[in-house]
């Protein structure tokens, strides 16, 4: 087990990382099943008066004065919110997304008294491989609608027939448009047997997890609970930290031993846990003091920002006009999903939820013994070394460290996320 601060780490905290291989109380215990498992279609219509309302409270801010040194050190700077804000105000156009959403095929189904909604592309590729993608907090189903096109007809961009998948990419219970629950017990353990529920009624005899942050835990839990159908999974968040590097980062000792990809990977673990726990132990502790990022956009948007340093940086430059993986579009559509859908709070319970079951670190092994791809991006919270992925995961089948990308890979770089999971599942085929 690996607690670094006390609660700081406790908040992230996954499964336990003991005997056992299948968390809590996930053995031997199925979904309850409600009587109707009927699939609806979904559309999205966010009233205008919503829109004009969101544009009228964004003008309106309070400011604070300048943070009073010169870099990031103190949080979401002013110039970058001020810059963001303007453009929320004045150009940015939600009907934009919404019109792309309303373009898939979307759908709802209520699986243990909770409507999750998702969206559901089929390929017109024969013995297209299934695919349940999960995203993470703060992401959204924005994140990977980059990445269904590739992946659902990869011969027009660049792939192969027989690389196709079919995608199903579901929102987290309390977020994006999926129900919020009204109880506790949302934890990562009941989302995941949610996910198997929703294949198994989608008719899929065989299909495979991706995941990153939750969408990492969900997956990896998922193939504790090994399905039949569930041949493997990819992460490009991976839970590799082994016991001893944990026990080095509470005493503030790194071995001497390590090598130089495992030294980077211990300095960006150190880094995180002194600095980057902020959003993670408030939500984990008291998400429901967060009445500010409900009730204000640009409380909302300075929240979700800052997130993880590398991706701060990527986002600060958007807005300073720079060119990169994301657009201003992008960043807002995503906050903006968030707003309308009235989500703050509610995404952040999952965090206190698995608070109240913690016992071990988000990082931790957990024992999956079915196949598992990782995918490495640079500017993730740690760029897992191939040796602790060896260790995490003994049916390792696929490992690529990428020359760009960080915490949203598949919204950030979606072609390199797209050929990695075309790689990653080709032998499970």
């Amino acid at each position: 087990m690996i607690i670094i601060t006390g609660l700081a780490m406790a908040v992230l905290a996954g499964v336990d990382n003991g005997t056992s291989q299948v968390p809590g109380n996930v053995r031997g215990d199925s979904i309850n099943r409600v009587t109707d498992e009927s699939i609806r279609p979904f559309h999205v219509k966010i009233p205008e008066e919503k829109l004009v309302d969101l544009k009228r409270r964004v003008l309106a801010t309070q400011w604070p004065e300048q943070e009073n040194v010169k870099d990031a050190s103190q949080g979401v700077q002013l110039a970058t919110m001020q810059s963001l804000a303007s453009y929320w105000a004045k150009d940015y156009d939600w009907r934009k997304v919404e019109a792309r959403l309303n373009a898939l095929p979307q759908f709802i189904t209520n699986i243990d008294g909770v409507d999750i909604h998702f969206i559901h592309v089929r390929s017109k590729y024969k013995n297209a491989l299934p695919v349940i993608i999960t995203h993470g907090w703060p992401g959204s189903i924005i994140e990977q609608m980059k990445v269904i096109g590739p992946l659902t007809d990869p011969v027009a961009y660049g792939g192969k027939a027989e690389d196709a998948f079919d995608v199903v990419i579901p929102s987290i219970p309390g977020y994006g448009f999926s129900g919020k629950p009204t109880s506790v017990g949302w934890q990562p353990e009941r989302i995941a047997k949610a996910w198997i529920e929703l294949m198994r009624r989608l008719g899929y005899k065989k299909y495979v997890a991706q995941g990153g942050d939750w969408g990492n835990a969900i997956s990896e839990i998922m193939a504790l609970i090994a399905p039949p159908e569930l041949l493997g999974i990819h992460t490009n968040m991976p839970a590799t930290v082994p016991a001893e590097i944990g026990q080095a980062l509470q005493a503030g000792m790194p071995p001497a031993d390590l090598s130089a990809d495992e030294a980077n990977a211990y300095r960006q673990l150190d880094f995180f846990y002194k600095k980057g726990l902020g959003y993670a132990n408030e939500m984990g502790l008291r998400p429901q003091t967060l009445y500010g990022i409900a009730d204000s956009p640009i409380g909302l948007a300075g929240w979700i920002l800052d997130h993880d340093a590398s991706s701060y940086e990527l986002i600060s430059r958007v807005f300073e006009g720079k060119s990169e993986g994301l657009t201003k579009d992008d960043i807002l559509d995503n906050i903006t999903l968030y707003w309308v859908t009235n989500t703050a709070v509610s995404s952040a319970r999952l965090y206190w939820e698995t608070f109240q079951v913690a016992k071990g670190g988000f990082f931790d092994p957990r024992n999956v013994s079915i196949p598992v791809a990782v995918s490495v991006f640079p500017d993730e919270i740690y760029a897992a070394p191939k040796t602790w992925a060896e260790r995490a995961y003994p049916k390792l089948i696929h490992y690529n460290r990428l020359n760009k990308g960080g915490h949203f890979a598949a919204w950030e770089q979606p072609k390199a996320f797209s050929e990695e999971l075309r790689e990653s599942f080709r032998s499970l085929r």
